[in-house]
């Protein structure tokens, strides 16, 4: 269900987004709170399945030098880690469904352990009762979550925090608009989900652009729960609100939108922030 947004802005931005680099001759110097400049793999799709090793050559070309994974092709952990390296790059967390961290949490530390990474996670929410919206479509089930189903999956990522700190390793949850929605009774599920869950065992990775998307602010985020959001993602838009029929404006190469990264890569050099990924 979280897939469609994601490939939505893929579509319009992303895809051009290394050719338009490697053509002006641009290279990431700028490092915001001293940290190296990353990348969601899931920017490229189409490249890494064409090419894996070759993609991420290109990519640590352009001046990035870590990764975030959101799949890994078929390829191995050991085949993983040798592009990386002869890269030049480092990997440092991948992103999971839900439904993969419900079915295959002992495969998942297995291989990212075995990768050496430091984060496992979470990009979309479960249902606590999945017979309750079988029956309804995707865009249908998006917009079904209720507060209790956002409570229980506090509860859950709980769990899996505790699994995957005894694996070594750190669990965040990704959010997208969805957990900026308030529901029946006024809840703001991004925030009872702060609420609930431990900092001990999790914490979360801002995605900026759904969170202006979903009609709040970053730096009001990074202000009210310092240390909770240890990871950025970084997007950027043509409008700062959603369109008239709800979808997100439209995509733009990070620098040319609304989104005022200033504002917040000040907030989040104050909030203990470990990572970001373009």
């Amino acid at each position: 269900m979280f897939r469609t947004s994601r490939r939505n802005f893929l579509k319009t931005s992303s895809a051009t987004a290394l050719a338009l680099a490697a053509s002006q001759g641009q290279f990431l110097h700028a490092s915001p709170f001293g940290l190296p400049v990353g990348i969601q793999l899931a920017s490229v799709p189409e490249l890494l399945e064409k090419d894996f090793a070759g993609t991420l050559r290109r990519i640590a070309s352009l001046g990035y030098q870590e990764v975030e994974a959101a799949g890994f092709y078929n390829h191995s952990a050991a085949e993983v880690k040798k592009a990386l390296r002869e890269a030049g790059l480092v990997g440092h967390s991948a992103h999971y469904h839900f439904d993969q961290m419900t079915t295959q949490m002992n495969q998942i530390l297995e291989y990212c352990e075995e990768l050496g990474l430091k984060y496992i996670v979470c990009s979309t929410p479960g249902f606590k009762n999945p017979a309750r919206v079988a029956h309804l479509t995707p865009a249908q089930q998006q917009e079904a979550y209720t507060l209790d189903d956002w409570r229980w999956n506090a509860e859950q990522f709980n769990q899996f925090g505790e699994k995957v700190k005894a694996a070594g390793m750190n669990f965040c949850y990704h959010n997208h608009t969805i957990e900026l929605h308030p529901t029946s009774n006024g809840a703001i599920p991004l925030d009872e989900m702060l609420r609930l869950t431990n900092p001990a065992v999790m914490n979360f990775q801002m995605d900026c652009g759904w969170i202006l998307m979903g009609g709040k602010e970053p730096v009001d985020y990074l202000k009210r729960y310092p240390g909770r959001f240890v990871m950025l993602h970084v997007k950027d838009f043509k409008a700062s609100k959603p369109k008239s029929n709800g979808e997100p404006a439209a995509a733009t190469e990070l620098g040319r939108g609304v989104m005022d990264y200033r504002a917040i890569f000040e907030a989040g050099g104050k909030a203990n922030l470990k990572h970001y990924f373009v």
